[in-house]
């Protein structure tokens, strides 16, 4: 398995790999919509997607979204959000999260960010699991709601160099 940036022609596989992995877990049940945000993050060119391969196949992708105007929870040029993290369902358990959110930070410290953040939901236990043994803590002053009824609970990793 290699970790790279993703490929002009791969992008559909990427939004099914997440379409797929956040459907695996009931994650799209409070927000039914939010998959055609997930189909279309990075295709604007906004942010930089990496993949995690095996030969031809996509385990899993994750997104690095520098800081704009139009941020999420990052606040300033120092910072930078992770977005749109999946793992295929038959892939999970092998590290390729791990890897994934390794390269991301790496890809981060390149840019001379200082402070990497992420929103997740509650229930994605096995994604807070990964962040947290990479070092992320919680910011509780960062969550928000982007709609009702959909809590985001906020992350970050100061990144030293």
């Amino acid at each position: 398995m290699i970790v790279r940036r993703v490929l002009p022609d791969e992008m559909n596989a990427v939004s099914e790999l997440r379409v797929t992995a956040y459907t695996a877990d009931g994650l799209l049940d409070a927000n039914p919509a939010y998959v055609e945000t997930l189909r279309l993050l990075g295709a604007d060119g906004r942010g930089e997607i990496l993949v995690a391969a095996d030969e031809d196949r996509l385990l899993g992708t994750i997104m690095f979204e520098p800081w704009s105007p139009e941020s999420e929870i990052a606040r300033n040029a120092d910072e930078a959000e992770i977005r749109a993290f999946a793992v295929a369902p038959e892939a999970r358990g092998r590290g390729v999260g791990r890897d994934l959110v390794n390269a991301l930070v790496e890809r981060a410290r390149e840019e001379g960010v200082s402070r990497l953040l992420l929103s997740t939901l509650p229930e994605m236990v096995s994604a807070q699991y990964v962040y947290r043994a990479r070092g992320f803590e919680r910011v509780p002053e960062r969550d928000w709601t982007p709609m009702p009824g959909v809590e985001l609970i906020t992350y970050e990793l100061a990144i030293k160099d």
